[in-house]
């Protein structure tokens, strides 16, 4: 199975990229795993909320395939602890899913056409964190996810 993430916006911190740089090498021993950014859309003062998603919902699905299985970042989603979400990303494996894509949406989160398309939304807290904050969050329970799989010491119960 591969995995990617697809996010909007690139990251401005260097502090976060690096340590997302750190996890996403830590997480190429265990899976294909690629980030994708989506360019931020320009002039996004003169839009709407609802214009700024529909134009974000557009630019993300047209990086999905048919065969691609779409969960998003959702504080609406289910929540998991990390021995759950690794539980997740087994039964995902074992479906024999090709590319299992996350999304993290625009800061007023994703348009109906995208929910439409999703397969799942997953939620990381009830807490908000930052767009950025997130990509690292995920990539880290990813990683996080294939230990616990593979019965190596980085989680401890």
């Amino acid at each position: 199975m591969n995995i990617r993430l697809l996010t909007i916006g690139k990251t401005d911190n260097k502090a976060l990229q690096t340590l997302i740089d750190d996890y996403t090498k830590r997480l190429s021993f265990y899976v294909k795993f690629d980030l994708e950014i989506i360019p931020d859309i320009k002039n996004v003062k003169n839009l709407s909320e609802a214009q700024q998603k529909e134009k974000e919902g557009e630019l993300i699905l047209s990086k999905i395939t048919p065969t691609d299985q779409l969960i998003l970042l959702d504080e609406n989603g289910k929540t998991y602890s990390s021995v759950g979400f690794s539980d997740f990303l087994q039964k995902k494996m074992n479906a024999g899913i090709k590319t299992l894509v996350f999304v993290i949406g625009g800061p007023y989160g994703f348009s109906e056409t995208v929910y439409q398309k999703a397969q799942g939304k997953v939620s990381l807290s009830e807490m908000t964190f930052s767009h950025q904050m997130v990509r690292l969050f995920v990539i880290e329970q990813i990683y996080r996810g294939f230990t616990i799989l593979r019965n190596e010491p980085y989680h401890h119960q």
